[in-house]
C-alpha cells in the first residue's frame, strides 16, 4: 500500500517535554487475520523511510504478505514522520529517545490498527535496537525479535563514530558540505576492511572508490537534511534499554527479561555494532539463538547487500517465524 500518517497529538518524552503535534509515516503490507495476531513489525533504520524493508516482503518472501501483515513505522527524525525539517519547532525539536518512539508505535499499532499480539519485531540498524527495546518495554505483547546488525545499547566505540558524524554535519558550514563529509565518515564504518581491499564496491556497479563514495554515501546523505540526521543520531547515542524504567541502568537485567523467541544476526566485520556484542547479549537473553551473517560486508550485510546476505537472513527469519512462540512469551 502507499504510505499513510498516523496522528499522535503530543506525545510525552522520556527526557522531559512533549513533541507536539507527532506523527509518524508508515506503511503496511498484507491484511490482518481474524485474530488481529499475524502482524510484523519492522522498526526504520539511520536515514531509513517505510521502503527500507522492501526487499523482504510480498507475496514467497520471508515476511510473507500471505500470512502476515506487515507494519513498517518511520522513526521519528527520518524526513517523513515528525522531524526538524517538518515540524513546527525546526531547530528546537526535542531529543527523541528510542523509548519514545516505540511508545508512539504502541499507540499506532495497538490504537490505529487493531493488532492484539506482534508475531515478529525486526529491524536493522537502528531498526535492530529498538527492535530490543519493543521486547523490553512490551514482553506480553512481542512473540519473537530478530535484531539484525544491531545493539540493545549504544557502545563506547559507537559513541565515538557518533561523536564523529555529529561533528561532521554540525561544521560542514552552509550548502551540503557537512552532509557530504558525514556521508564519507559512516562510509568508513559500514564495511570492513576486507570490502575495500577487494574493491566489492565494484559488485554495487561503482568503477571506482571514489565513484562509490560520491554516487552511493554522498548522494545518500545529501537527499536527507541535515537536522533530521542529527536528530536521529542523538537517537542512536542514547539507545540502551536499561534505561527502561525498572532496570536501573542495567543493560544485562534487561535482556534477561526478554520473554521473546530470539534471533540475534549480527554481521560478522560489522565495525557500528561488534558481532562480540551480540554473543554476549544471545547469552543472557533466555530464549536466544546466535546466527552471524558471515562475509566482509560488515554492517552492509544486514541491508541485504549481496546475495548471500540476503539468503542468510531470509533463511533465519523464515525458521524464525516457523518456530511456535513458548508459554513464556504469551
Amino acid at each position: 500500500m502507499e504510505h499513510a500518517t498516523y496522528r499522535l497529538g503530543d506525545l510525552p518524552l522520556t527526557g522531559g517535554g512533549r513533541l507536539t503535534d507527532a506523527t509518524i509515516v508508515y506503511a503496511v503490507h498484507g491484511s490482518l487475520d481474524r485474530e488481529r495476531d499475524n502482524a510484523v513489525l519492522c522498526p526504520t533504520f539511520f536515514a531509513g523511510d517505510h521502503t527500507g524493508y522492501d526487499w523482504l516482503i510480498g507475496s514467497g518472501r520471508p515476511l510473507d504478505t500471505d500470512r502476515y501483515c506487515v507494519v513498517v513505522p518511520g522513526l521519528f527524525g527520518n524526513g517523513c514522520s515528525s522531524s526538524p525539517s517538518n515540524h513546527p519547532s525546526g531547530p528546537a525539536f526535542p531529543a527523541v529517545s528510542a523509548r519514545d518512539n516505540v511508545a508512539a508505535q504502541h499507540r499506532l499499532i495497538t490504537e490505529e490498527l487493531g493488532i492484539t499480539r506482534l508475531a515478529l519485531v525486526t529491524g536493522w540498524s537502528m531498526g535492530a535496537m529498538h527492535t530490543y527495546q519493543w521486547a523490553v518495554s512490551h514482553p506480553d505483547l512481542v512473540d519473537r525479535i530478530a535484531p539484525v546488525c544491531g545493539s540493545a545499547a549504544t557502545s563506547e566505540a559507537g559513541r565515538v563514530f557518533l561523536a564523529g558524524l555529529g561533528a561532521a554535519l554540525r561544521g560542514g558550514g552552509p550548502g551540503d558540505a557537512g552532509r557530504r563529509a558525514a556521508a564519507r565518515l559512516f562510509a568508513g564504518w559500514a564495511a570492513s576492511h576486507g570490502f575495500w581491499t577487494d574493491r566489492l564496491y565494484r559488485e554495487l556497479g561503482f568503477a571506482d572508490r571514489e565513484a562509490y563514495l560520491t554516487g552511493f554515501w554522498e548522494e545518500l546523505f545529501v537527499a536527507k537534511q541535515a537536522s533530521d540526521l542529527l536528530a536521529q543520531v542523538s537517537t542512536w547515542e542514547s539507545s540502551d534499554v536499561g534505561a527502561t524504567p525498572g532496570f536501573d541502568g542495567d543493560t544485562r537485567a534487561a535482556l534477561a527479561s526478554i520473554r521473546a523467541e530470539t534471533v540475534l544476526l549480527p554481521g560478522l566485520r560489522d565495525l557500528c555494532f561488534a558481532a562480540q556484542d551480540e554473543a554476549e547479549a544471545a547469552r543472557v537473553i533466555p530464549r536466544a539463538t546466535l546466527r552471524v551473517i558471515p562475509g566482509v560486508w560488515g554492517h552492509l550485510a544486514g541491508a541485504g547487500a549481496t546475495e548471500n546476505d540476503r539468503a542468510f537472513i531470509s533463511a533465519a527469519l523464515t525458521r524464525l517465524l516457523e518456530r511456535e512462540p513458548t508459554p513464556a512469551a504469551v
